[in-house]
């Protein structure tokens, strides 16, 4: 992890805004909704390709593909990554009606920022790594030690059978086979306002079906009426919400909780046969998810509802773990953390703060499963992704191209051009 004395005022002197904010732009330009992945796949393959790097594809699910580059090296290996896929666009273009930001691929640059899908969520992050790498090349520099960058899809949930890690855990199996290099220290480019996220929160879905037995209103005792156990079911998820919020509390995620999200039971006039109910639960780091779960059922109690209701349970949502997403840490004293901040910090005075995500994402795939230790920074705002108010801070953006160059030769060390 070499120092490079005047390295930071080079890269600043020599960044070019211009063609960096087109690169985001071509970038947004190519819709890539999860499950249309792959022709923004192609794109970054081609980018990384002309910087020299030596390209991968594979394919992970119905014949989409992650894509990643490698430049060999003889000291430590640092990984990129982020994911290619984008949430869904559909009520933007109505939101927005007669202004320019109508087109949610258009990138449209307006009051110091750049609108559009994906451009914080997480467009913005891997074109500031790609414009990292030419900014390297511009001042005359390579890595010395190993480097990929590897861009995956389906992260996002939202779309029919997809958004459950399939390109992450693809990635995790290759690293896992030899096929990509094993890195020492990994940055995955979710949007942190480049503060950098060593923790964050894990979490499971629970489908609760309860079913009882309809009856005509007017013989009302010759039904079970699943509304009233649905009603049993949701005061105990509420006094368990209790429980876990008056429990332990994590320093940068926050204390444990579970939401009830969704209640659909009844509809005729007659004694509700069936309720169904959604739960959210979140798990801070250091908690277990099976044993969440197992503790999720025992609160509701099933067993003592009235005779003649049965309640099943469904966990629709399985990431790194079959029925949900884990939470993970990363020690935040680490040397490449610390690096990391210095980084951020020498462009960004008030960012590289130690934080933790208050969303799911792939860091796991990982921490756990490769042993790779691992966190979020990246440029934008998580507050605005999924929303039809998208949009990247322009300096944020330029900001962030600089630290990872900066970065990136500080980590892997450097070496003139060829």
């Amino acid at each position: 992890m070499n120092s490079c004395h005047g390295l930071a005022e080079r890269l600043e002197l020599a960044q070019n805004a211009v063609a960096d904010l087109a690169l985001l732009k071509e970038a947004l330009a190519i819709e890539s909704v999860t499950g249309n992945e792959t022709p923004f796949a192609r794109h970054l393959e081609t980018q990384l390709s002309r910087l020299g790097f030596e390209t991968g594809r594979g394919v992970f699910l119905n014949g989409r593909e992650n894509v990643w580059g490698t430049l060999q090296g003889g000291g430590p290996n640092l990984m990129i990554l982020g994911h290619t896929d984008t949430v869904h666009v559909r009520g933007w273009e109505n939101h927005w009606q007669d202004d320019p930001r109508r087109d949610p691929f258009g990138g449209i640059e307006r009051d110091g920022h750049v609108w559009g899908r994906g451009s914080s969520d997480l467009k913005g992050g891997i074109c500031a790594v790609i414009a990292g790498i030419r900014l390297l090349q511009r001042v005359g520099i390579t890595p010395a030690g190993g480097l990929t960058l590897a861009f995956i899809g389906d992260e996002e949930s939202g779309e029919p059978g997809s958004g459950v890690s399939a390109g992450a855990k693809d990635l995790a199996r290759r690293v896992a086979k030899g096929e990509i290099a094993r890195p020492d220290f990994a940055v995955y480019v979710e949007p942190t306002n480049l503060d950098v996220y060593t923790a964050q929160i894990g979490f499971f879905i629970a489908d609760i079906t309860v079913t009882g037995k309809t009856a005509y209103f007017g013989t009302p005792e010759l039904g079970t009426d699943a509304l009233k156990a649905a009603h049993a079911l949701l005061s105990r998820i509420w006094k368990h919400e209790a429980e876990l919020n008056a429990g332990p509390c994590h320093e940068l995620v926050g204390a444990s909780s579970v939401l009830a999200t969704k209640i659909e039971g009844g509809g005729f006039i007659a004694v509700p046969g069936e309720c169904r109910l959604s739960i959210i639960r979140k798990l801070r780091p250091g908690e277990d998810l099976d044993m969440a779960v197992t503790a999720f059922e025992t609160a509701l109690d099933a067993s003592h509802l009235p005779e003649g209701i049965n309640v099943t349970f469904e966990y629709p949502a399985g990431r790194d773990h079959a029925k949900g997403g884990s939470p993970v840490e990363t020690e935040p004293d680490s040397a490449p953390i610390q690096l990391l901040q210095d980084c951020v910090q020498r462009y960004r005075p008030d960012a590289g703060r130690i934080g933790g995500a208050p969303y799911w994402s792939e860091m796991p795939f990982l921490t756990n499963g490769i042993g790779c230790p691992a966190v979020y920074c990246a440029p934008g705002d998580i507050s605005v992704a999924h929303t039809y108010e998208e949009r990247i801070e322009v300096e944020e953006y330029l900001a962030a191209a600089r630290v990872f160059a900066l970065l990136i030769a500080r980590y892997c060390g450097a070496k003139p051009t060829n």
